[in-house]
């Protein structure tokens, strides 16, 4: 089989101008990826595929203003982060609790990363548990790496409480965790 479109470059510009073929195979390349960040945002898994569609539909509409300035992979999950986002806006489910005191809720460094020997599943689950204020912030800090200042930027809310979110669903993760090992251990 001949490779038609190697060069991501002519694959966008042809896609920018319609042609369907480039488009399928810019979907192709990037939808298994963007469904995995939508699903870190949304779940059940049927809708974060529909968010993902609507992200490429706007990808698509909108590829003419992809400047290549950076990654093209960037640019499409960042705008797949804005449509889970805008989602979750439209639920008006953001309920940002009040700021607490860093004392009351302790620092990062006392939050023990022992997560990591679970299986990927049950961590998923604990993180769908999550309120969504608590859960937006930490996917938008661990997974996509954001900073606090763009976390408050990107959500209309002060630095402050992305820190305080994020601290929050640590320890909510934590407890979490705690419990399935406690029933693991228990059984």
């Amino acid at each position: 089989m001949i490779h038609l479109y190697t060069n991501e470059k002519k694959l966008i510009q042809n896609a920018a101008k319609g042609d369907r073929k480039s488009q399928k195979h810019l979907f192709d390349k990037h939808a298994p990826k963007m469904l995995s960040v939508c699903r870190q945002y949304i779940s059940p898994v049927e809708i974060a595929e529909e968010i993902m569609l609507n992200g490429f539909f706007k990808i698509f509409t909108k590829l003419d203003r992809f400047s290549y300035q950076g990654s093209f992979e960037g640019w499409v999950r960042r705008i797949m982060t804005r449509e889970c986002i805008d989602h979750l806006r439209k639920k008006d489910v953001f309920k940002f609790k009040d700021e607490i005191d860093e004392e009351k809720i302790g620092c990062d460094e006392d939050v023990q990363e022992d997560e990591a020997d679970l299986p990927l599943h049950l961590i998923q689950e604990c993180i769908d548990n999550l309120p969504n204020g608590y859960k937006s912030v930490f996917v938008m800090l661990t997974i996509d790496g954001m900073k606090h200042r763009e976390i408050a930027r990107f959500l209309n809310i002060s630095e402050n409480t992305s820190k305080t979110q994020y601290r929050k669903a640590r320890l909510m993760l934590q407890e979490q965790v705690q419990q399935i090992r406690k029933q693991h251990y228990e059984a």
